[in-house]
């Protein structure tokens, strides 16, 4: 029997493809507990429109992270941090304050849980920070902290 996966089945198949089983593996496992459904006509068609839309997406965010990309090239972002004795900063600066200042210079959206820093900042001076966009996609920054 035909049956397209619904759900991820270890040894059998992976959400989404298309696969000849057993029938009664499929009448008495697959089908009763929702991991499969045949695969009739309408049900492909179905399938193929969900691979679509999720192409579709895919296509969307990684047009979406290359624009960002382009606005971030070659840019520099000005963090300003108050500090102590020796330009030593009360705390350190991190991801979350380089995504804030990149949001609010650029007009971006972007997590913090997708920028790098190259090492930890606790003075003033110039660093690198590297934001992931998309998959295969990223840019490198210029942070300059300042006093502030």
């Amino acid at each position: 029997m035909k049956v397209i996966f619904l759900q991820d089945v270890k040894g059998s198949g992976k959400k989404g493809e298309v696969k000849n089983v057993a029938d009664g593996y499929a009448r008495n496992m697959l089908l009763p507990k929702g991991l499969a459904v045949e695969a009739t006509s309408s049900n492909m068609n179905k399938l193929e429109g969900q691979q679509s839309s999720a192409q579709h997406k895919a296509d969307v965010e990684k047009q979406a992270a290359l624009e960002a990309a382009a606005k971030l090239k070659d840019q520099k972002v000005t963090i300003k941090a108050k500090a102590g004795s020796n330009d030593r900063l009360f705390g350190s600066v991190t991801a979350a304050n380089v995504a804030d200042a990149v949001n609010a210079a650029f007009g971006l959206n972007i997590d913090k849980k997708k920028i790098s820093l190259s090492t930890d900042i606790k003075n003033f001076g110039s660093y690198k920070a590297v934001v992931k966009l998309y998959t295969g996609i990223s840019e490198t920054v210029d942070i300059e902290v300042v006093e502030g």
